[in-house]
C-alpha cells in the first residue's frame, strides 16, 4: 500500500474529505464567534476558509486527473462523472468566493481594524451555499465506484454540462486562448510585483518604510492571483488531459499552494505587521519572506516550462 499519493485517483480520494469536513468546522468555528463574541475565533475561522479556498485548487485538478484514470473503466458511468465535474466546478467556483471574501475580511481587519458587517454575512452565505454544493458533489461522486448505493439519475439541473460548455467556449472563439494569456501574464506580472516588493523589505531592503505602506498594496497582489487562478481554471478545463499528464505541472501547483498559504503571515501577523520605519524583520519574518518569494518564483518558472514537459511521457 502506498503510503504517499502518486496517481490522479488515490489523491483525489485523500483530499476531496477535507473541504467539505473542514467547512463544517469552519462554519462551527464562524458561529461560535459570534455567541462567544471573540475576535479570535473568528479570525481563526476566516483563515479556515481561506485554506479551504486554496485548497479546492488541487483537489478539483486530482479530480480530473482520477476522470481521465478511470473512464473507460468496466462498470464506469461516462455520465456520472460528467455530472461528478460539472457539481465540482460549481463547488470549486463557490469555495473559491468564499476564500477570497474570506482573506479580504482578515486585511481589513488587520488594515481598518474592524471588518465590514456586509463582509462577513457575505463570508457565511457563501460558505453556507459552498457546503450545499460540496455535499451535492460528493453525493454524485459516490456512484461513480459504488454500485452499491444503487441507480444514479443523472438530473437535469442547471449546471449539467457546465465543464462541456465552458471548454467549447474557450475552444470555439479563435480569440479566447491567447487573451486569456494575455491576462495569466498580466496577473502573474502584478502578483509578484508585489510579492516583491513586500518580501524584499522583510529581508532589509527599503528599511526605511514601515510595513503598513506596503501592507495597502496587498489587494493588487490578490487580485493577480485571482486572475491567474481564473484564467489557469479556463486552460486547465479547455486541456485538462494534456495538463494532468505533465510531469511540470504538480510541482507548479505545489509551490502555489506554498506561496498562497505564505501570504497568510504578511497579511494578518502582528510580528511583521510591528515593522516601523527603520527596524529590522524577524528572523521568522525574513524566513517566511524567503519561502514566499521562492514559491512563488517556482511558480513562474514550472509555469514557463509547462510547453516542455509534453505530455509527462
Amino acid at each position: 500500500m502506498d503510503l504517499i499519493p502518486t496517481t490522479g485517483p488515490h489523491l483525489h480520494i485523500l483530499l476531496n474529505h477535507f473541504p467539505s469536513i473542514g467547512m463544517v468546522i469552519a462554519l462551527g468555528l464562524f458561529l461560535t464567534s459570534y455567541c462567544l463574541k471573540s475576535e479570535d475565533v473568528r479570525r481563526t475561522s476566516l483563515v479556515l476558509f481561506l485554506l479551504l479556498g486554496l485548497l479546492a485548487i488541487p483537489t478539483y485538478i486530482s479530480g480530473a486527473a482520477a476522470k481521465w484514470a478511470i473512464q473507460g473503466n468496466a462498470g464506469i458511468s461516462v455520465d456520472v462523472i460528467s455530472a461528478h465535474q460539472d457539481a465540482a466546478l460549481l463547488a470549486f467556483i463557490s469555495l473559491g468566493i468564499t476564500g477570497c471574501l474570506a482573506w479580504l475580511a482578515l486585511w481589513q481587519e488587520r488594515r481598518f481594524a474592524k471588518t465590514p458587517d456586509w463582509n462577513l454575512i457575505a463570508v457565511l452565505g457563501v460558505a453556507l451555499i459552498s457546503l450545499i454544493l460540496m455535499m451535492r458533489t460528493g453525493n454524485i461522486g459516490g456512484h461513480i465506484n459504488h454500485p452499491e448505493l444503487g441507480v444514479f439519475e443523472i438530473m437535469t439541473a442547471q449546471g449539467e454540462g457546465l465543464t462541456a460548455r465552458v471548454e467549447d467556449a474557450i475552444t470555439g472563439v479563435i480569440w479566447a486562448w491567447p487573451a486569456m494569456e494575455a491576462a495569466h501574464f498580466i496577473g502573474m506580472a502584478l502578483l509578484f510585483g508585489v510579492v516583491l516588493l513586500v518580501t524584499l523589505r522583510a529581508l532589509g531592503v527599503a528599511k526605511q518604510l514601515p510595513f503598513g505602506a506596503l501592507h495597502r498594496l496587498l489587494p493588487l497582489g490578490a487580485l493577480g492571483f485571482l486572475v491567474n487562478v481564473v484564467t489557469g481554471f479556463f486552460f486547465f478545463i479547455a486541456d485538462s488531459g494534456r495538463y494532468v499528464a505533465m510531469d511540470g505541472f504538480p510541482p507548479k501547483i505545489i509551490f502555489m499552494m506554498i506561496g498562497g498559504v505564505a501570504i497568510i503571515y504578511f497579511t494578518i501577523f502582528d510580528e511583521i505587521w510591528d515593522l516601523k520605519a527603520g527596524d529590522d524583520a524577524s528572523l521568522l519574518s525574513k524566513t517566511m519572506a524567503s519561502v514566499t518569494i521562492s514559491s512563488w518564483a517556482a511558480v513562474l518558472i514550472f509555469g514557463r516550462l509547462l510547453p516542455y514537459y509534453g505530455d509527462g511521457g
